[in-house]
């Protein structure tokens, strides 16, 4: 499960680094969870602009893995039981600034907004710091392995 976790977040960082270069091997995207100041930081950006969807304890709108009748997928967790931990810190940072819709292409749709010009740069970082502070310790290290293997990708 690791490693095909770890192969898809590699494909999906190259994707990233293709598309989005702001994203890429050009900006250094790391999340801070042992950031106290950043975590406290990142809980308010959080509960200000993500928690009315991915709700406020992380555990993301019911049924997330079917479309709804509107064609469009509820939000997801970003808790231990969701997928966000399968992605590198530079993609999620891409997500969250750019929008799953721009960063797909193809006439894909959501409902999730980019926040490029809501959130800073250091407030992206500092919310998906917050997300990760709250997964178990065993998912941390998970992810941080998926950072490493995207990293060697470079």
């Amino acid at each position: 499960m690791v490693l095909g976790a770890a192969v898809g977040a590699a494909i999906m960082y190259g994707i990233v680094s293709f598309f989005v270069p702001q994203a890429g091997p050009q900006q250094n995207v790391e999340l801070l969870p042992d950031d106290l100041k950043v975590v406290a930081l990142g809980k308010k950006i959080y509960d200000a602009n993500c928690a009315s969807c991915h709700g406020v304890k992380l555990e993301g709108q019911a049924n997330w893995r079917e479309r709804g009748e509107d064609g469009l997928l509820p939000a997801p967790p970003h808790d231990e039981t969701g997928h966000t931990w399968h992605h590198p810190d530079a993609l999620l940072f891409a997500l969250t600034k750019y929008g799953p819709a721009a960063m797909a292409g193809d006439g894909y749709t959501s409902a999730m907004p980019g926040f490029e010009d809501v959130l800073s740069d250091e407030e992206i970082i500092a919310s998906l710091s917050y997300i990760k502070s709250r997964w178990p310790k065993e998912v941390r290290q998970r992810h941080d392995q998926i950072n490493q293997s995207a990293a060697q990708q470079q």
